[in-house]
């Protein structure tokens, strides 16, 4: 068989569903999903293979006005993923892109300016628009296109999988004849120990969304097997101030137990066995400027 493959870099303001789409063009979920912005620190590589064609998604942080070291590494991250890419999708929140001026319009026409800039064209896939009067979007698609970076529009709902599957027929056809780089069987280029990480912090953003700021994260610690050949993982979240870890724990720890309860669930879903998981909360000022914890997530730290 002759093979394909191609580099797809998915970039967009944070919160435009990148790793929704990821997720749905893969097939499988390889990034966690939540309803707050700036979620996805790592540069996540979600691999699908279709036919004689291996796509590699990078499914990137979001790209906004940084402000702390962590938000630089995030979005020179974002960036870098664009060298060397095949193609670019640039994710945007039609519904975000027709609500006026906000900090999302702001990014996403930085994103568009910066495209411009770099003389890189880009794949629009305009995203939520189930959730936007078809009126309101044609307008909103002829002015993007008037921007001169697109060469091609989808319309997209990553959530409901509507406009996927034409969308990565597109992208499968943008595929050149080379070696796969990664085996058949593979989704993703992430660790398990990381992957892992991944999806206990995904559960403390969704339970903690209101109390917790981003000022935490999880670290897998120990991974081993059970007498009876189980798999024992062992996690530390980690957050910033002493204040926080209350939050964390919940009255009587009911709020460390839901979540580890609802990522032991996911975790042994993903993969096909029994998972006795084990959290621990630990104060850790200034974790965000550690170079280890830039170094699990494949970032550089930017000054």
């Amino acid at each position: 068989m002759n093979r394909r493959s191609a580099f797809i870099a998915v970039i967009g303001a944070p919160n435009a569903g990148k790793s929704t789409l990821v997720n749905a063009l893969v097939g499988a979920k390889v990034s966690i999903v939540t309803q707050k912005v700036q979620t996805t620190r790592a540069r996540i590589r979600g691999i699908l293979v279709e036919g004689d064609a291996q796509l590699v998604f990078t499914d990137t942080p979001g790209i906004f006005e940084p402000r702390r070291r962590l938000d630089r590494a995030m979005v020179a991250a974002a960036w870098e993923s664009l060298e060397g890419a095949d193609a670019i999708v640039l994710v945007i929140d039609a519904a975000a892109q027709l609500s006026g001026p906000s900090k999302s319009t702001a990014d996403t026409d930085a994103i568009i300016a910066e495209l411009k800039r770099q003389e890189r064209k880009a794949t629009l896939a305009l995203n939520k628009i189930d959730k936007v009067a078809r009126p309101d979007l044609l307008k909103l698609i002829a002015a993007l296109n008037a921007e001169g970076v697109f060469d091609e529009v989808f319309l997209i709902s990553a959530e409901n999988g509507d406009g996927v599957k034409d969308l990565r027929a597109h992208l499968i056809a943008r595929a050149r004849p080379g070696d796969w780089h990664f085996p058949e069987d593979q989704l993703s280029d992430i660790s398990d120990r990381l992957m892992a990480a991944e999806v206990t912090r995904e559960k403390v953003f969704k339970r903690l969304h209101q109390e917790l700021p981003y000022e935490s994260t999880v670290e897998t610690t120990s991974w081993t097997r059970t007498k009876k050949g189980e798999l024992k993982i062992e996690q530390t979240i980690y957050v910033s101030r002493e204040s926080q870890r209350p939050i964390v724990l919940g009255k009587g720890g009911a709020t460390l137990k839901a979540i580890g309860e609802a990522a032991r669930k996911e975790l042994a879903e993903l993969f096909g066995e029994t998972v006795h998981l084990f959290l621990t909360v630990t104060v850790r000022e200034g974790w965000a400027e550690e170079k280890a914890r830039y170094r699990e997530m494949g970032l550089d730290i930017v000054d």
